[in-house]
């Protein structure tokens, strides 16, 4: 089969929703010819500020093209949210493979893209793109209930769910980082710091009563200056370090604003620190209430003054950060780890090609 991602290794959507799980499927027998639409270079130049190229991005969209071509022999296509971003849906089917079977997965409220864009040009030839895409599927994979509620309306044949996992093994539990100043921690990109900065008063309330550090690992290194007194260190994100730096918080954040797009994430970063067993603190938008109080795994917090009462709460009581930290790190093990979510994905992929167990 082959596998439409997005991205290649470097785009966190393609490497948890897909990439990780390519060594598994392979040996449970499942064959995958990746071909991510945009490659390392396309990402690197977008992390660093540089924008997108119109010229690099046509050249990637013909080797899609010619990818969709070669795959008229694949069992089933495997295709990351969809083929060919802000193309119409008529023009993308009718370059797609006939009589292949495709998978769909989902880890972002992408159809917001273009039902919610300020032009009405997108709006109108691209609003119900993503509906028609998850209709037509074998199947739709999807992160979390708010994906799903929309694959329903769509009028998808098949949804399952798939949480977006960690790796088991490469996260070790570390109940006790043995920080002398307790470290407030959040890992995410440029693209997301906006959610963390909105709590730097936050942060300085707490700095007058607790000797708090906070760990920013993969926003840019100039948001450190922005929290006022509070001390902060921005570390690069790397896939080799992202376990260890995760390992060195004592609490683990993931603040969001109560929108369209954020309801459709998957509270990753959430599952990261779990895997850690680490507490968290997180806002109660989308799946995030379902993972903290379904799991009780750490505190929901809305507004600064919940955010203050629930950051405060656990700087108190090392007891309870304790056993928010193993309860997460169950979790993880029996629901959120790649460990436990491969066999079910291999058997959606082997349903969907029609594939005999």
């Amino acid at each position: 089969m082959t596998l439409l991602s997005k991205y290649s290794r470097l785009g966190a959507s393609s490497r948890l929703r897909s990439l990780q799980f390519c060594g598994f499927l392979h040996d449970v027998g499942l064959e995958i010819t990746v071909r991510p639409l945009f490659n390392n270079f396309y990402l690197e130049n977008l992390y660093a500020g540089k924008g997108r190229s119109i010229s690099a991005i046509a050249c990637l969209y013909a080797a899609r093209v010619r990818c969709l071509r070669e795959a008229s022999g694949s069992d089933l296509l495997w295709v990351e949210k969809e083929a060919l971003p802000f193309i119409p849906y008529r023009l993308e089917r009718a370059l797609m493979p006939k009589n292949v079977p495709y998978v769909v997965d989902y880890d972002d409220a992408v159809f917001h893209n273009y039902d919610s864009s300020r032009h009405a040009l997108v709006r109108k030839l691209l609003g119900h793109k993503i509906d028609r895409v998850m209709a037509g599927a074998a199947t739709v994979i999807c992160g979390n209930r708010y994906l799903a509620a929309r694959a329903t309306r769509a009028g998808a044949r098949h949804i399952r769910h798939i949480p977006t996992v960690v790796d088991a093994a490469r996260y070790m539990p570390v109940p006790n980082a043995g920080n002398v100043r307790p470290v407030i921690g959040w890992i995410g990109s440029p693209s997301t710091q906006k959610y963390v900065l909105a709590l730097r008063a936050v942060f300085e309330r707490l700095y007058q009563t607790h000797p708090i550090r906070l760990v920013l690992v993969g926003a840019r290194p100039e948001l450190a200056q922005q929290f006022g007194p509070v001390p902060v260190e921005v570390l690069p994100w790397a896939e080799d370090t992202e376990a260890h730096h995760v390992a060195s918080f004592d609490i683990g954040i993931m603040p969001l604003p109560d929108k369209p797009w954020e309801r459709g994430k998957c509270g990753y970063k959430l599952i990261q620190y779990m895997a850690c067993a680490k507490p968290v603190v997180a806002s109660p938008v989308g799946v995030n209430t379902e993972i903290v109080e379904g799991w009780d795994c750490g505190l929901l917090a809305e507004g600064d003054n919940q955010w203050f009462v629930a950051l405060d709460r656990l700087l108190s009581q090392t007891g309870g950060r304790v056993e928010f930290g193993r309860r997460g790190r169950l979790a993880v093990e029996s629901h959120y780890s790649l460990q436990a979510q491969a066999p079910n994905l291999a058997c959606i992929l082997r349903n969907a090609a029609g594939m005999v167990e």
